[in-house]
């Protein structure tokens, strides 16, 4: 599989976040404190945490959906203050538009920047190609496998050619085996692409397949724990994953920070002597 794509992947600086929630009740939440990470160009992230650390609410964020308390996010060296194409966001659910078929689904950005039509369908027929849905772009979203949906997503994202890639555990409703095929699209796409993606995930395997850099936060407010520099995702383009996963670093890694979580976990249930 060989992607062109025009644009080259970008630097991305979270500068000191922090972020309150101001409650109905007048109490305050603190859901992010002084977090600050530098993204290299091409580079992919993945972050864990216990439930409710700031995950979501960091990606949000870095994709201009809220604006912090404190801090900043700059891009390229410009501030983000809203939503823009450079940042491109895959959900949990392909978020597609039902009443649109899968081809125009994936033409709908480039479609909105008013892109000449012949480019808009030779971009749409190599993406389909890409992941692997040359035969169903007439089909309409709800014809679709819940994998095949999220293929789709992924494919709608990478038509606006974003110089980053945000994903919200957008493996996270599949079952097993789509979850696998699709976490090995993931590691060709950002191979192929040299876009800088982060994911969320609340899996701890994922997090260290898709991860070369893996980031856990801390418990509400979400501060960032622990980082690794990890091997796993650039083994992972050439090798079966399920042959990574078998790794004893990898199982290494994997029960280290199992125990880890559980412990944040057990923290905040209030289960810890």
């Amino acid at each position: 599989m060989t992607i062109h794509l025009a644009s080259q992947p970008s630097s991305l600086l979270i500068d000191n976040i922090s972020m309150n929630f101001d409650l109905p009740d007048g109490q305050t939440v603190e859901a992010l404190k002084n977090v600050s990470i530098e993204i290299k160009e091409g580079e992919i992230m993945s972050v864990l945490g216990p439930s409710g650390c700031g995950k979501t609410t960091l990606l949000n964020i870095i994709a201009g959906f809220l604006a912090p308390t404190e801090g900043s996010v700059v891009l390229n060296g410009e501030h983000v203050t809203e939503p823009g194409p450079e940042r491109g966001m895959v959900f949990q659910r392909g978020a597609l538009f039902e009443w649109m078929s899968v081809r125009k689904n994936i033409g709908f950005g480039p479609a909105m920047k008013n892109t000449p039509r012949h480019q808009i369908n030779e971009r749409v027929d190599h993406l389909l190609e890409t992941v692997g849905l040359q035969d169903f772009g007439e089909k309409a979203v709800y014809e679709l496998s819940g994998g095949m949906q999220q293929r789709v997503a992924l494919a709608r994202c990478l038509a606006n050619d974003p110089d980053v890639i945000l994903m919200d555990e957008p493996l996270g409703a599949l079952d097993a085996l789509t979850r696998e095929k699709m976490q090995g699209l993931v590691l060709e796409l950002w191979k192929e692409t040299g876009k800088t993606v982060i994911l969320i995930t609340h899996s701890v395997e994922e997090a260290l397949l898709l991860g070369e850099r893996l980031l856990v936060l801390a418990p509400r407010p979400g501060r960032i724990h622990k980082e690794y520099q990890l091997p796993f995702a650039d083994m992972g383009v050439d090798a079966d994953l399920r042959v990574v996963r078998k790794t004893p670093e990898f199982c290494q890694k994997r029960d280290e920070i199992l125990a880890m979580i559980w412990e944040m976990e057990e923290e905040i249930m209030g289960r810890k002597e």
